[in-house]
């Protein structure tokens, strides 16, 4: 399916307006990212997944969804991978060896019961922020992953469900945590919950400190999020693509590589075995190719 974003390309550079809030805040929220009628058929792909996982036994009692690795579940899903308006944040921010390790599909319906204690706040990574630490705590850990979140639903109001985060905590190590979490406490000082409308999409750095939010409302909450990271970083979710497929013949080199291709063990980390960079990166050669590598961006060299 053909949608209309103009002649954007996927290749366009963001601008430094962009780049200096989403390093300064840790998150942009994008507005108008989707198309009416590219939503509501993502929406409809959802729907049938959500569907298939129900009948499998998948969700839990009261009907969520938290399915990993789903991009190869759906035509409309791989073509995610190079959406000619988020696309260009993703090697803008993180540079040209770059694939999708991790993915999920989010069906959150309204809450069976009123919210329970918990503390849901964190740092996505896991022993990322860990292995690389250093004992200077005033020195942010490396990014290494950013995630874009596409909104299917109508998340405008507070109470339904959506993503709470603390703008600028990207760049804090650690972050107090309640003595007692049985009992509410209240949100961490600064916490903005990312209220968006369907279509709109928001990206964040994987230091971001956040949290899920109980859905209060009567609307479904329905999300997409993509991650991306380093090549030579391990992939989190197992896809399980046929290659000898339809979905994978319809993949660009670019979606292949972003799906996890390389052509040997040091391509991932972006050269060839004599030690120079490997100009036939899918990512990077279609850059070069337009003109937006630059030597001033480290990751865009």
């Amino acid at each position: 399916m053909a949608f209309d974003y103009g002649d954007r390309t996927g290749y366009e550079p963001i601008s430094d307006v962009d780049r200096k809030e989403f390093h300064e805040q840790g998150f942009l929220l994008l507005r108008n990212v989707l198309t009416e009628d590219h939503r509501a058929a993502l929406e409809a792909a959802v729907d049938r997944v959500y569907a298939e996982e129900q009948a499998k036994g998948n969700t839990t009692k009261d009907g969520t969804l938290h399915l990993l690795g789903f991009l190869e579940r759906d035509e409309l899903f791989g073509d995610l991978l190079t959406h000619p308006i988020a696309f260009p944040y993703m090697w803008g921010l993180a540079g040209w060896n770059i694939y999708s390790h991790h993915n999920h599909l989010d069906v959150t319906p309204p809450a069976l019961e009123p919210e329970k204690p918990y503390w849901g706040w964190h740092q996505d990574g896991y022993r990322q922020n860990s292995d690389p630490e250093t004992m200077d705590p005033n020195l942010p850990r490396p990014m290494f992953s950013l995630k874009v979140a596409y909104v299917l639903s109508d998340l405008s109001e507070t109470g339904r469900g959506a993503t709470k985060v603390i703008p600028g905590s990207h760049l804090w190590n650690s972050l107090p945590r309640p003595a007692d979490t049985t009992v509410h406490n209240p949100d961490p000082e600064g916490t903005v919950e990312i209220t968006a409308k369907p279509g709109d999409a928001f990206i964040f750095d994987r230091r971001q400190w956040h949290s899920r939010s109980t859905n209060l409302s009567t609307i479904t909450r329905k999300m997409l999020f993509v991650g991306y990271t380093y090549r030579w970083i391990r992939p989190l979710d197992e896809l399980h693509i046929d290659t000898d497929g339809e979905w994978w013949a319809n993949r660009t080199p670019v979606q292949r590589q972003l799906c996890g291709e390389g052509t040997h063990t040091a391509n991932y980390w972006g050269i060839n075995w004599d030690g120079y960079i490997d100009d036939e990166i899918p990512l990077r050669k279609e850059l070069k190719e337009r003109g937006q590598l630059n030597r001033n961006i480290p990751w865009l060299r």
